[in-house]
């Protein structure tokens, strides 16, 4: 693979992206390279050669920035590989006054080795008071004093809040792009990328690979039914066709491009043989959850115990239906643990008050699913759910 990607530069499409510079189909996401400086070079030169542009890093992912910074100016001197080549999105956390902003940014840049980045996202619009921090608090000064002074072409935002916040950060035409959770697993958040694109903001999907179901590690019930596919080819292949601009790529090895660089300008509509596989992931999904799926319509909440109904219910699909345990263990086992940035509670919360069970329209006995969820799932914690 290494040798191949030496040998060859793929030359991929480069797709409109708000209204800075146009990106790849792919963005090098660089939180599982950051383990040292010679993996980020490694990693950051892989991705040249699979036709990505786009890198995707942030100043609360460790070390990123500073090995990035090393790895361009590496690949720049040894490998003839120009920064200008690069289009870089940095992000910085909704909290602090003007001054701290500042401060974190100019040091993002000495970081980074650069005298300015093409995006900057304000990294986790998750609740309600990092949005009002954005518009109008020392997060809009911050905003307005960056884009005066030149050093970004554009301002955007990543969220893992909820349906309305989301649709709230889009309609306020602050933001020219967004990063968000959209997964072949996980469609609730397609309409609203959708909604993005319409108003000509560029859309990134987070971690299709890992965030998206663990997809690089499937099971062999997903395996079956996916084939001939791999099952990450057809969730990168959905959001493709969707319009989605471009899939952020976690990658730590060589073998991660494998499967960006056999679609890296695969942009079409869904063929027969993809739609008539997704179809049958699903039928068979159906079959294994016996008449108990939940269909993710969202009739259920809001919960008077705040039990985020949908959520618990995707991880059992998931688990059940396509056999994805694991990374469902692995969520389920994060909420409450991980601040704002996921959930705060899970299936034991359910106080039985059913008022769920005559919201929904398959009438799903939603607090015996919900316990059922819990003593399947319910583990240590193994990881942070950002990390």
């Amino acid at each position: 693979m290494a040798q191949g990607l030496q040998i060859v530069i793929i030359n991929s499409k480069k797709r409109s992206f708000g209204i800075g510079s146009k990106v790849s189909t792919f963005t090098l996401g660089t939180m599982r390279a950051t383990e040292s400086a010679n993996k980020m070079y490694e990693i950051i030169k892989y991705a040249h050669f699979a036709g990505i542009n786009h890198i995707e890093t942030a100043a609360a992912y460790g070390n990123a920035e500073t090995f990035i910074g090393e790895a361009l100016r590496k690949l720049e001197k040894e490998d003839n590989i120009k920064k200008k080549k690069w289009i870089l999105t940095s992000k910085v956390l909704p909290i602090g006054n003007i001054d701290e902003l500042k401060r974190n940014f100019y040091s993002s840049l000495k970081e980074l080795k650069l005298q300015r980045i093409n995006n900057l996202a304000i990294h986790g619009i998750n609740l309600n008071e990092h949005l009002e921090w954005a518009l109008s608090g020392e997060g809009s000064k911050f905003i307005h004093w960056i884009k005066d002074k030149g050093l970004i072409d554009q301002i955007g935002f990543s969220s893992h809040g909820s349906y309305q916040l989301i649709n709230k950060a889009i309609n306020s035409g602050i933001f020219n792009f967004c990063n968000l959770h959209l997964h072949l697993f996980d469609k609730s958040k397609i309409p609203l990328a959708k909604l993005a694109l319409e108003k000509n903001m560029g859309v990134l999907a987070i971690s299709p690979a890992d965030k998206g179901g663990k997809l690089y590690a499937p099971s062999n019930i997903l395996k079956k039914a996916a084939e001939p596919f791999h099952p990450l080819e057809l969730a990168y292949r959905f959001l493709l066709a969707n319009g989605i601009t471009t899939l952020s790529l976690g990658a730590n090895k060589a073998e991660d491009f494998e499967i960006p660089i056999k679609l890296a300008n695969s942009i079409d509509k869904l063929s027969e043989l993809e739609l008539e596989v997704i179809s049958k992931i699903d039928n068979e999904a159906e079959k294994r959850l016996n008449s108990t799926k939940c269909e993710q319509c969202r009739a259920c909440i809001p919960c008077p115990s705040e039990v985020p109904i949908p959520e618990i219910l995707r991880l059992r699909n998931i688990s059940l239906g396509n056999g994805q345990v694991e990374f469902a263990k692995e969520r389920y086992n994060l909420i409450g643990r991980a601040g704002h940035w996921w959930e705060l509670k899970n299936g034991n919360d359910c106080n039985g008050c059913n008022v769920c069970i005559s919201k929904c329209p398959h009438n799903l006995n939603i607090p015996n699913l919900l316990l059922e969820t819990h003593n399947l799932l319910a583990d240590k914690p193994k990881r942070r759910l950002w990390g």
